[in-house]
């Protein structure tokens, strides 16, 4: 028998966040989907969904977003689930600070923000699990990824720290680690690097070239590649489990590198990434 439970889900517009909310109410919570643009929650609320407007690069919308989502859950949040995030793609030498920043604004800061703000409710409550969907590039670094890279390693560190600070207060942190998801990852990536990348003029033009095409491609663009659902199905353990766990590899490619990385020198592990 599944307790229902009242959850809070960032970036439910498309993907992992979408199926992620479908099913959880399928299975019977109440879930509180956001989406960053109004268009889209008004969208997910002609679906049957309840949603909100919460833009995780803005700090008042991530105020206002909690608010009306904590009233529609009449003060109570049983669970977080940090989904919401974009890719930056281009090399770390072609990246300005402002494009940077961007990047941390909504997979970083903006969730760090939002994380904070249910904080003091999941205390006083005396429960509380927060979910953050993090990446294999959070655990192993790849070429032309840099600030996704930079933004997830860091989400990962906040994380682990934040679950050593809240030992004893009966608040789970989890880490799901995806890797290769069949989503519109691709492409919503693709728009940024056209916009923020000056491709002509960068040494890695030539380079540029072939990752367009990959970000471009239709369907699965790596072996291995597995749909949202395989997702859906770790949350579902961090949010029902009894005892929920810290880390959720997906893919096998995160679980091999997360191995690979405990085992391996540094300069076999890049000899090996260099290679994908």
């Amino acid at each position: 028998m599944i307790t229902p439970k009242t959850i809070l889900i960032t970036g439910c517009s498309t993907g992992i966040g979408y199926e992620t909310a479908i099913t959880l109410k399928e299975r019977g919570h109440n879930v509180i989907a956001s989406a960053r643009n109004q268009d889209d929650v008004i969208r997910l609320k002609q679906e049957g969904l309840t949603a909100v407007q919460l833009d995780l690069a803005d700090s008042s919308s991530i105020n206002r977003g909690f608010n009306e989502a904590l009233e529609l859950a009449q003060g109570t949040i049983d669970v977080l689930f940090n989904n919401g995030a974009f890719g930056q793609p281009g090399a770390v030498e072609d990246l300005t600070r402002d494009v940077l920043r961007f990047q941390f604004e909504t997979n970083l800061f903006g969730t760090h923000e939002l994380t904070n703000l249910v904080i003091p409710f999941m205390r006083k409550q005396g429960h509380g699990r927060i979910i953050y969907n993090s990446s294999i590039l959070g655990l192993v670094a790849m070429r032309y990824r840099g600030a996704y890279n930079a933004s997830k390693y860091a989400l990962e560190g906040l994380a682990d720290t934040l679950r050593l600070e809240l030992d004893g207060s009966n608040i789970a942190v989890s880490l799901i680690e995806p890797g290769p998801i069949l989503t519109h990852f691709r492409q919503n990536s693709f728009a940024l690097y056209k916009k923020n990348i000056d491709c002509e003029n960068s040494f890695h033009r030539l380079t540029y070239q072939t990752m367009e095409e990959r970000l471009q491609k239709e369907g699965a663009a790596v072996p291995f590649t597995l749909p949202a659902s395989a997702v859906v199905k770790k949350v579902i353990h961090a949010v029902e489990s009894v005892r929920p766990k810290i880390h959720y590899y997906v893919t096998f490619p995160t679980y091999l590198f997360a191995f690979l990385k405990r085992i391996l020198p540094a300069a076999w592990l890049d000899n090996l990434v260099k290679r994908v």
